[in-house]
């Protein structure tokens, strides 16, 4: 425990774990198969990263998204701890370098996306690593019951045979019951320990409201509740109307949605971050892997597909765990328009089956050709070339990676990177012979160590600055040293990139599993019918209607939400009400009186709640309201 701790001080400055942690990494650290289910922010990642830290060899982190598995690389060797990451779209040579590394025992902790998983180069390199934990971060990919099913998480099993002694955990911020039993099957998790904490969040308070003017209660609830916020909308177009809607109304706002340049991104996220912007208004794109804890209020503008994906963008809301509140907007429509949203935009199977041909002419892919090669796709302008709907494309697309055809990467940012092929001799006689490009070939070799030996990452501003030339000039030499096979170059992008798992097949031989593709439809239809009940039950505490869906079902309720409020309002008006009854039935005891009588006679009572509560008393014949509004009471 001593040596846990003082990893944990060393690397991340903390004396101490939170609640929960150290239970779970003395199940690792025993050899025991782990699932572990905490709420978004609980400290899931240092539950595997310190026991992996603390034992001899190096721990595989199965992660689904690209963009978490660079922020986890990067976080962790600005901390001085060696890590690495594997991803698709990288190239075979900087892949077997890391893996070379880890080889070697170079390296602590690995990430890499579940397609690279049975690559013949990773399992001949896996075999000769000494692993000491095996990690699947998102497990809840591998169920197709959850709303972030992965087709390749059901293959991960299967690379238990190269390491068998080796323990497994499996660690997840959202599951049901049948998921959390779908991870402990497909992962074949033996004896297994299972670590959940409630995911109740009992600073954050669930609300909502419904409202015809959502705009003007969004600007009610941020003029009540001060601090950083977040406004989800459903599309792109909505987050620069709302921004600008906000502004107006003197409130700092910017938007912030998948489109946008990558470094525009970069910056309207950094300046959220340092409150320099108080309110993103913003789609799903933003939240995920950033960690700004002391957001006070997430509003959602309209309904999102699925409870998961709803208690992930809400739980972004107080992490510091101080007082914070969620809050949904809803109008009577909201539903239907969900329901009708979803059923128009699933495409059907001769859709799905005409948009991947599309796509590989688009890409100038022959039949038979591709598979394993990555190419940058505009969704949007690829839609328009083909008289698609953009919305077909997403839900083609993602059908066919749930299919294992192909995978798709959001707007990641892909950094400049070169490395010089030519070797030593080679390179100088072509420096003598081309001397326009011995200037560059020296600064790339003077400030970037190690480009000989494999891809390194490049700044074309650096260079254009070193050189006193323009940026433009230094891209264009660099695209002619690489067609004179100098070097191989990649200049930085943030564009959609899709990666064919399998090469491409004509459209009569592209199988897609009818059963499976219905059975998604279903649990996508189950998993918007869930929000739809969860916006329109006002009976029920918001809270434990999370929770319940989450299997918690013996939940209190949290007395915060708009739902217990409400039932806390009602109990004090009917006490009101009946202290009033009875006050009036001893005034009207030996004689009739006006209605402004009885309001004069019970001055401590609002005249209102008094005339409210006569004519209650009226309706059930309790007493009888005759003309010029004389009261007499009924003597039973």
């Amino acid at each position: 425990m001593k040596k846990l701790l003082d990893i944990l001080y060393q690397y991340w400055g903390y004396a101490r774990f939170r609640p929960g942690q150290e239970e779970i990494m003395q199940s690792v650290l025993a050899h025991k198969d782990t699932l572990v289910l905490l709420p978004t922010g609980g400290g899931k990642s240092l539950c595997y990263q310190i026991p992996a830290l603390a034992k001899e060899g190096i721990c595989i982190v199965v992660s689904p998204l690209i963009a978490l598995m660079k922020d986890q690389v990067a976080n962790l060797q600005r901390r001085g701890i060696e890590a690495e990451a594997l991803y698709t779209g990288m190239h075979y040579r900087e892949m077997d370098q890391i893996l070379e590394k880890c080889a070697y025992a170079k390296v602590k902790l690995l990430y890499l996306s579940p397609e690279r998983l049975h690559t013949e180069l990773f399992v001949e390199r896996l075999k000769k690593m000494k692993v000491n934990l095996l990690a699947i971060d998102e497990a809840h990919c591998i169920s197709q019951w959850g709303h972030d099913f992965r087709p390749a998480y059901l293959n991960i099993a299967k690379i238990k045979e190269f390491i068998p002694d080796v323990p497994v955990i499996a660690l997840t911020a959202t599951a049901t019951k049948r998921v959390k039993e779908e991870i402990v099957e497909k992962l074949e998790l033996n004896d297994v320990q299972v670590f959940q904490k409630s995911f109740e969040r009992k600073n954050l308070s669930y609300s909502v409201l419904y409202e015809e003017a959502k705009l003007n209660r969004m600007l009610l609830i941020l003029s009540k509740v001060p601090g950083t916020g977040i406004v989800y909308v459903r599309s792109r177009k909505k987050t620069e109307e709302i921004a600008a809607f906000l502004r107006k109304n003197q409130v700092s706002a910017d938007f912030y949605h998948g489109g946008l340049q990558m470094d525009v991104r970069n910056k309207k996220q950094q300046a959220w971050i340092d409150d320099q912007t108080r309110v993103m208004v913003c789609t799903n794109a933003f939240g995920m892997g950033i960690d700004k804890p002391d957001v006070r209020v997430v509003i959602h503008l309209g309904l999102p597909e699925s409870l998961e994906e709803y208690y992930q963008e809400a739980g972004r809301a107080g992490r510091d765990r101080q007082k914070a509140y969620a809050v949904l907007l809803y109008q009577e429509n909201d539903g239907n328009n969900l329901r009708y949203r979803f059923e128009t935009h699933m495409p059907d199977l001769n859709t799905i089956k005409k948009i991947y041909h599309s796509l590989g002419s688009h890409l100038q892919i022959a039949i038979g050709a591709g598979e394993g090669r990555t190419y940058e796709l505009d969704v949007h302008q690829f839609a328009q070339s083909y008289q698609h709907r953009p919305v077909h494309v997403f839900h083609a697309l993602q059908t066919l990676e749930q299919e294992g055809y192909l995978l798709l990467s959001d707007g990641l940012i892909w950094s400049s990177r070169l490395m010089i092929v030519m070797d030593r001799y080679q390179l100088y006689n072509f420096q003598v012979q081309q001397v326009y490009f011995d200037e560059l070939i020296k600064a790339i070799l003077r400030n970037y160590g190690g480009v000989m030996d494999g891809y390194v990452k490049i700044s074309e501003q650096k260079l254009a600055r070193v050189m006193g030339r323009p940026v433009s000039e230094i891209i264009r030499m660099l695209k002619k040293l690489q067609q004179y096979e100098v070097l191989k170059y990649e200049i930085q992008t943030d564009k959609p990139q899709v990666t064919y798992l399998r090469a491409r097949l004509t459209i009569d031989n592209l199988l897609i599993d009818v059963d499976r593709f219905l059975f998604r439809y279903q649990v996508k239809k189950e998993n918007i019918e869930a929000v739809i009940r969860y916006g329109e039950n006002k009976r029920k505490c918001r809270s434990r209607q999370l929770l319940a869906y989450f299997g918690e079902t013996d939940a209190d309720a949290c007395g915060k939400c708009d739902v217990c409020v409400n039932r806390r309002k009602r109990k004090g008006a009917v006490k009101e009400e009946v202290k009033i009854s009875v006050a009036l039935q001893q005034l009207l005891s030996e004689s009739e009186k006006s209605v402004q009588d009885l309001v004069e006679e019970l001055p401590s009572v609002h005249p209102e709640k008094v005339i409210e509560t006569i004519r209650n008393l009226a309706d059930e014949g309790q007493l009888v309201l005759g003309e010029n509004d004389v009261v007499t009471w009924v003597k039973k």
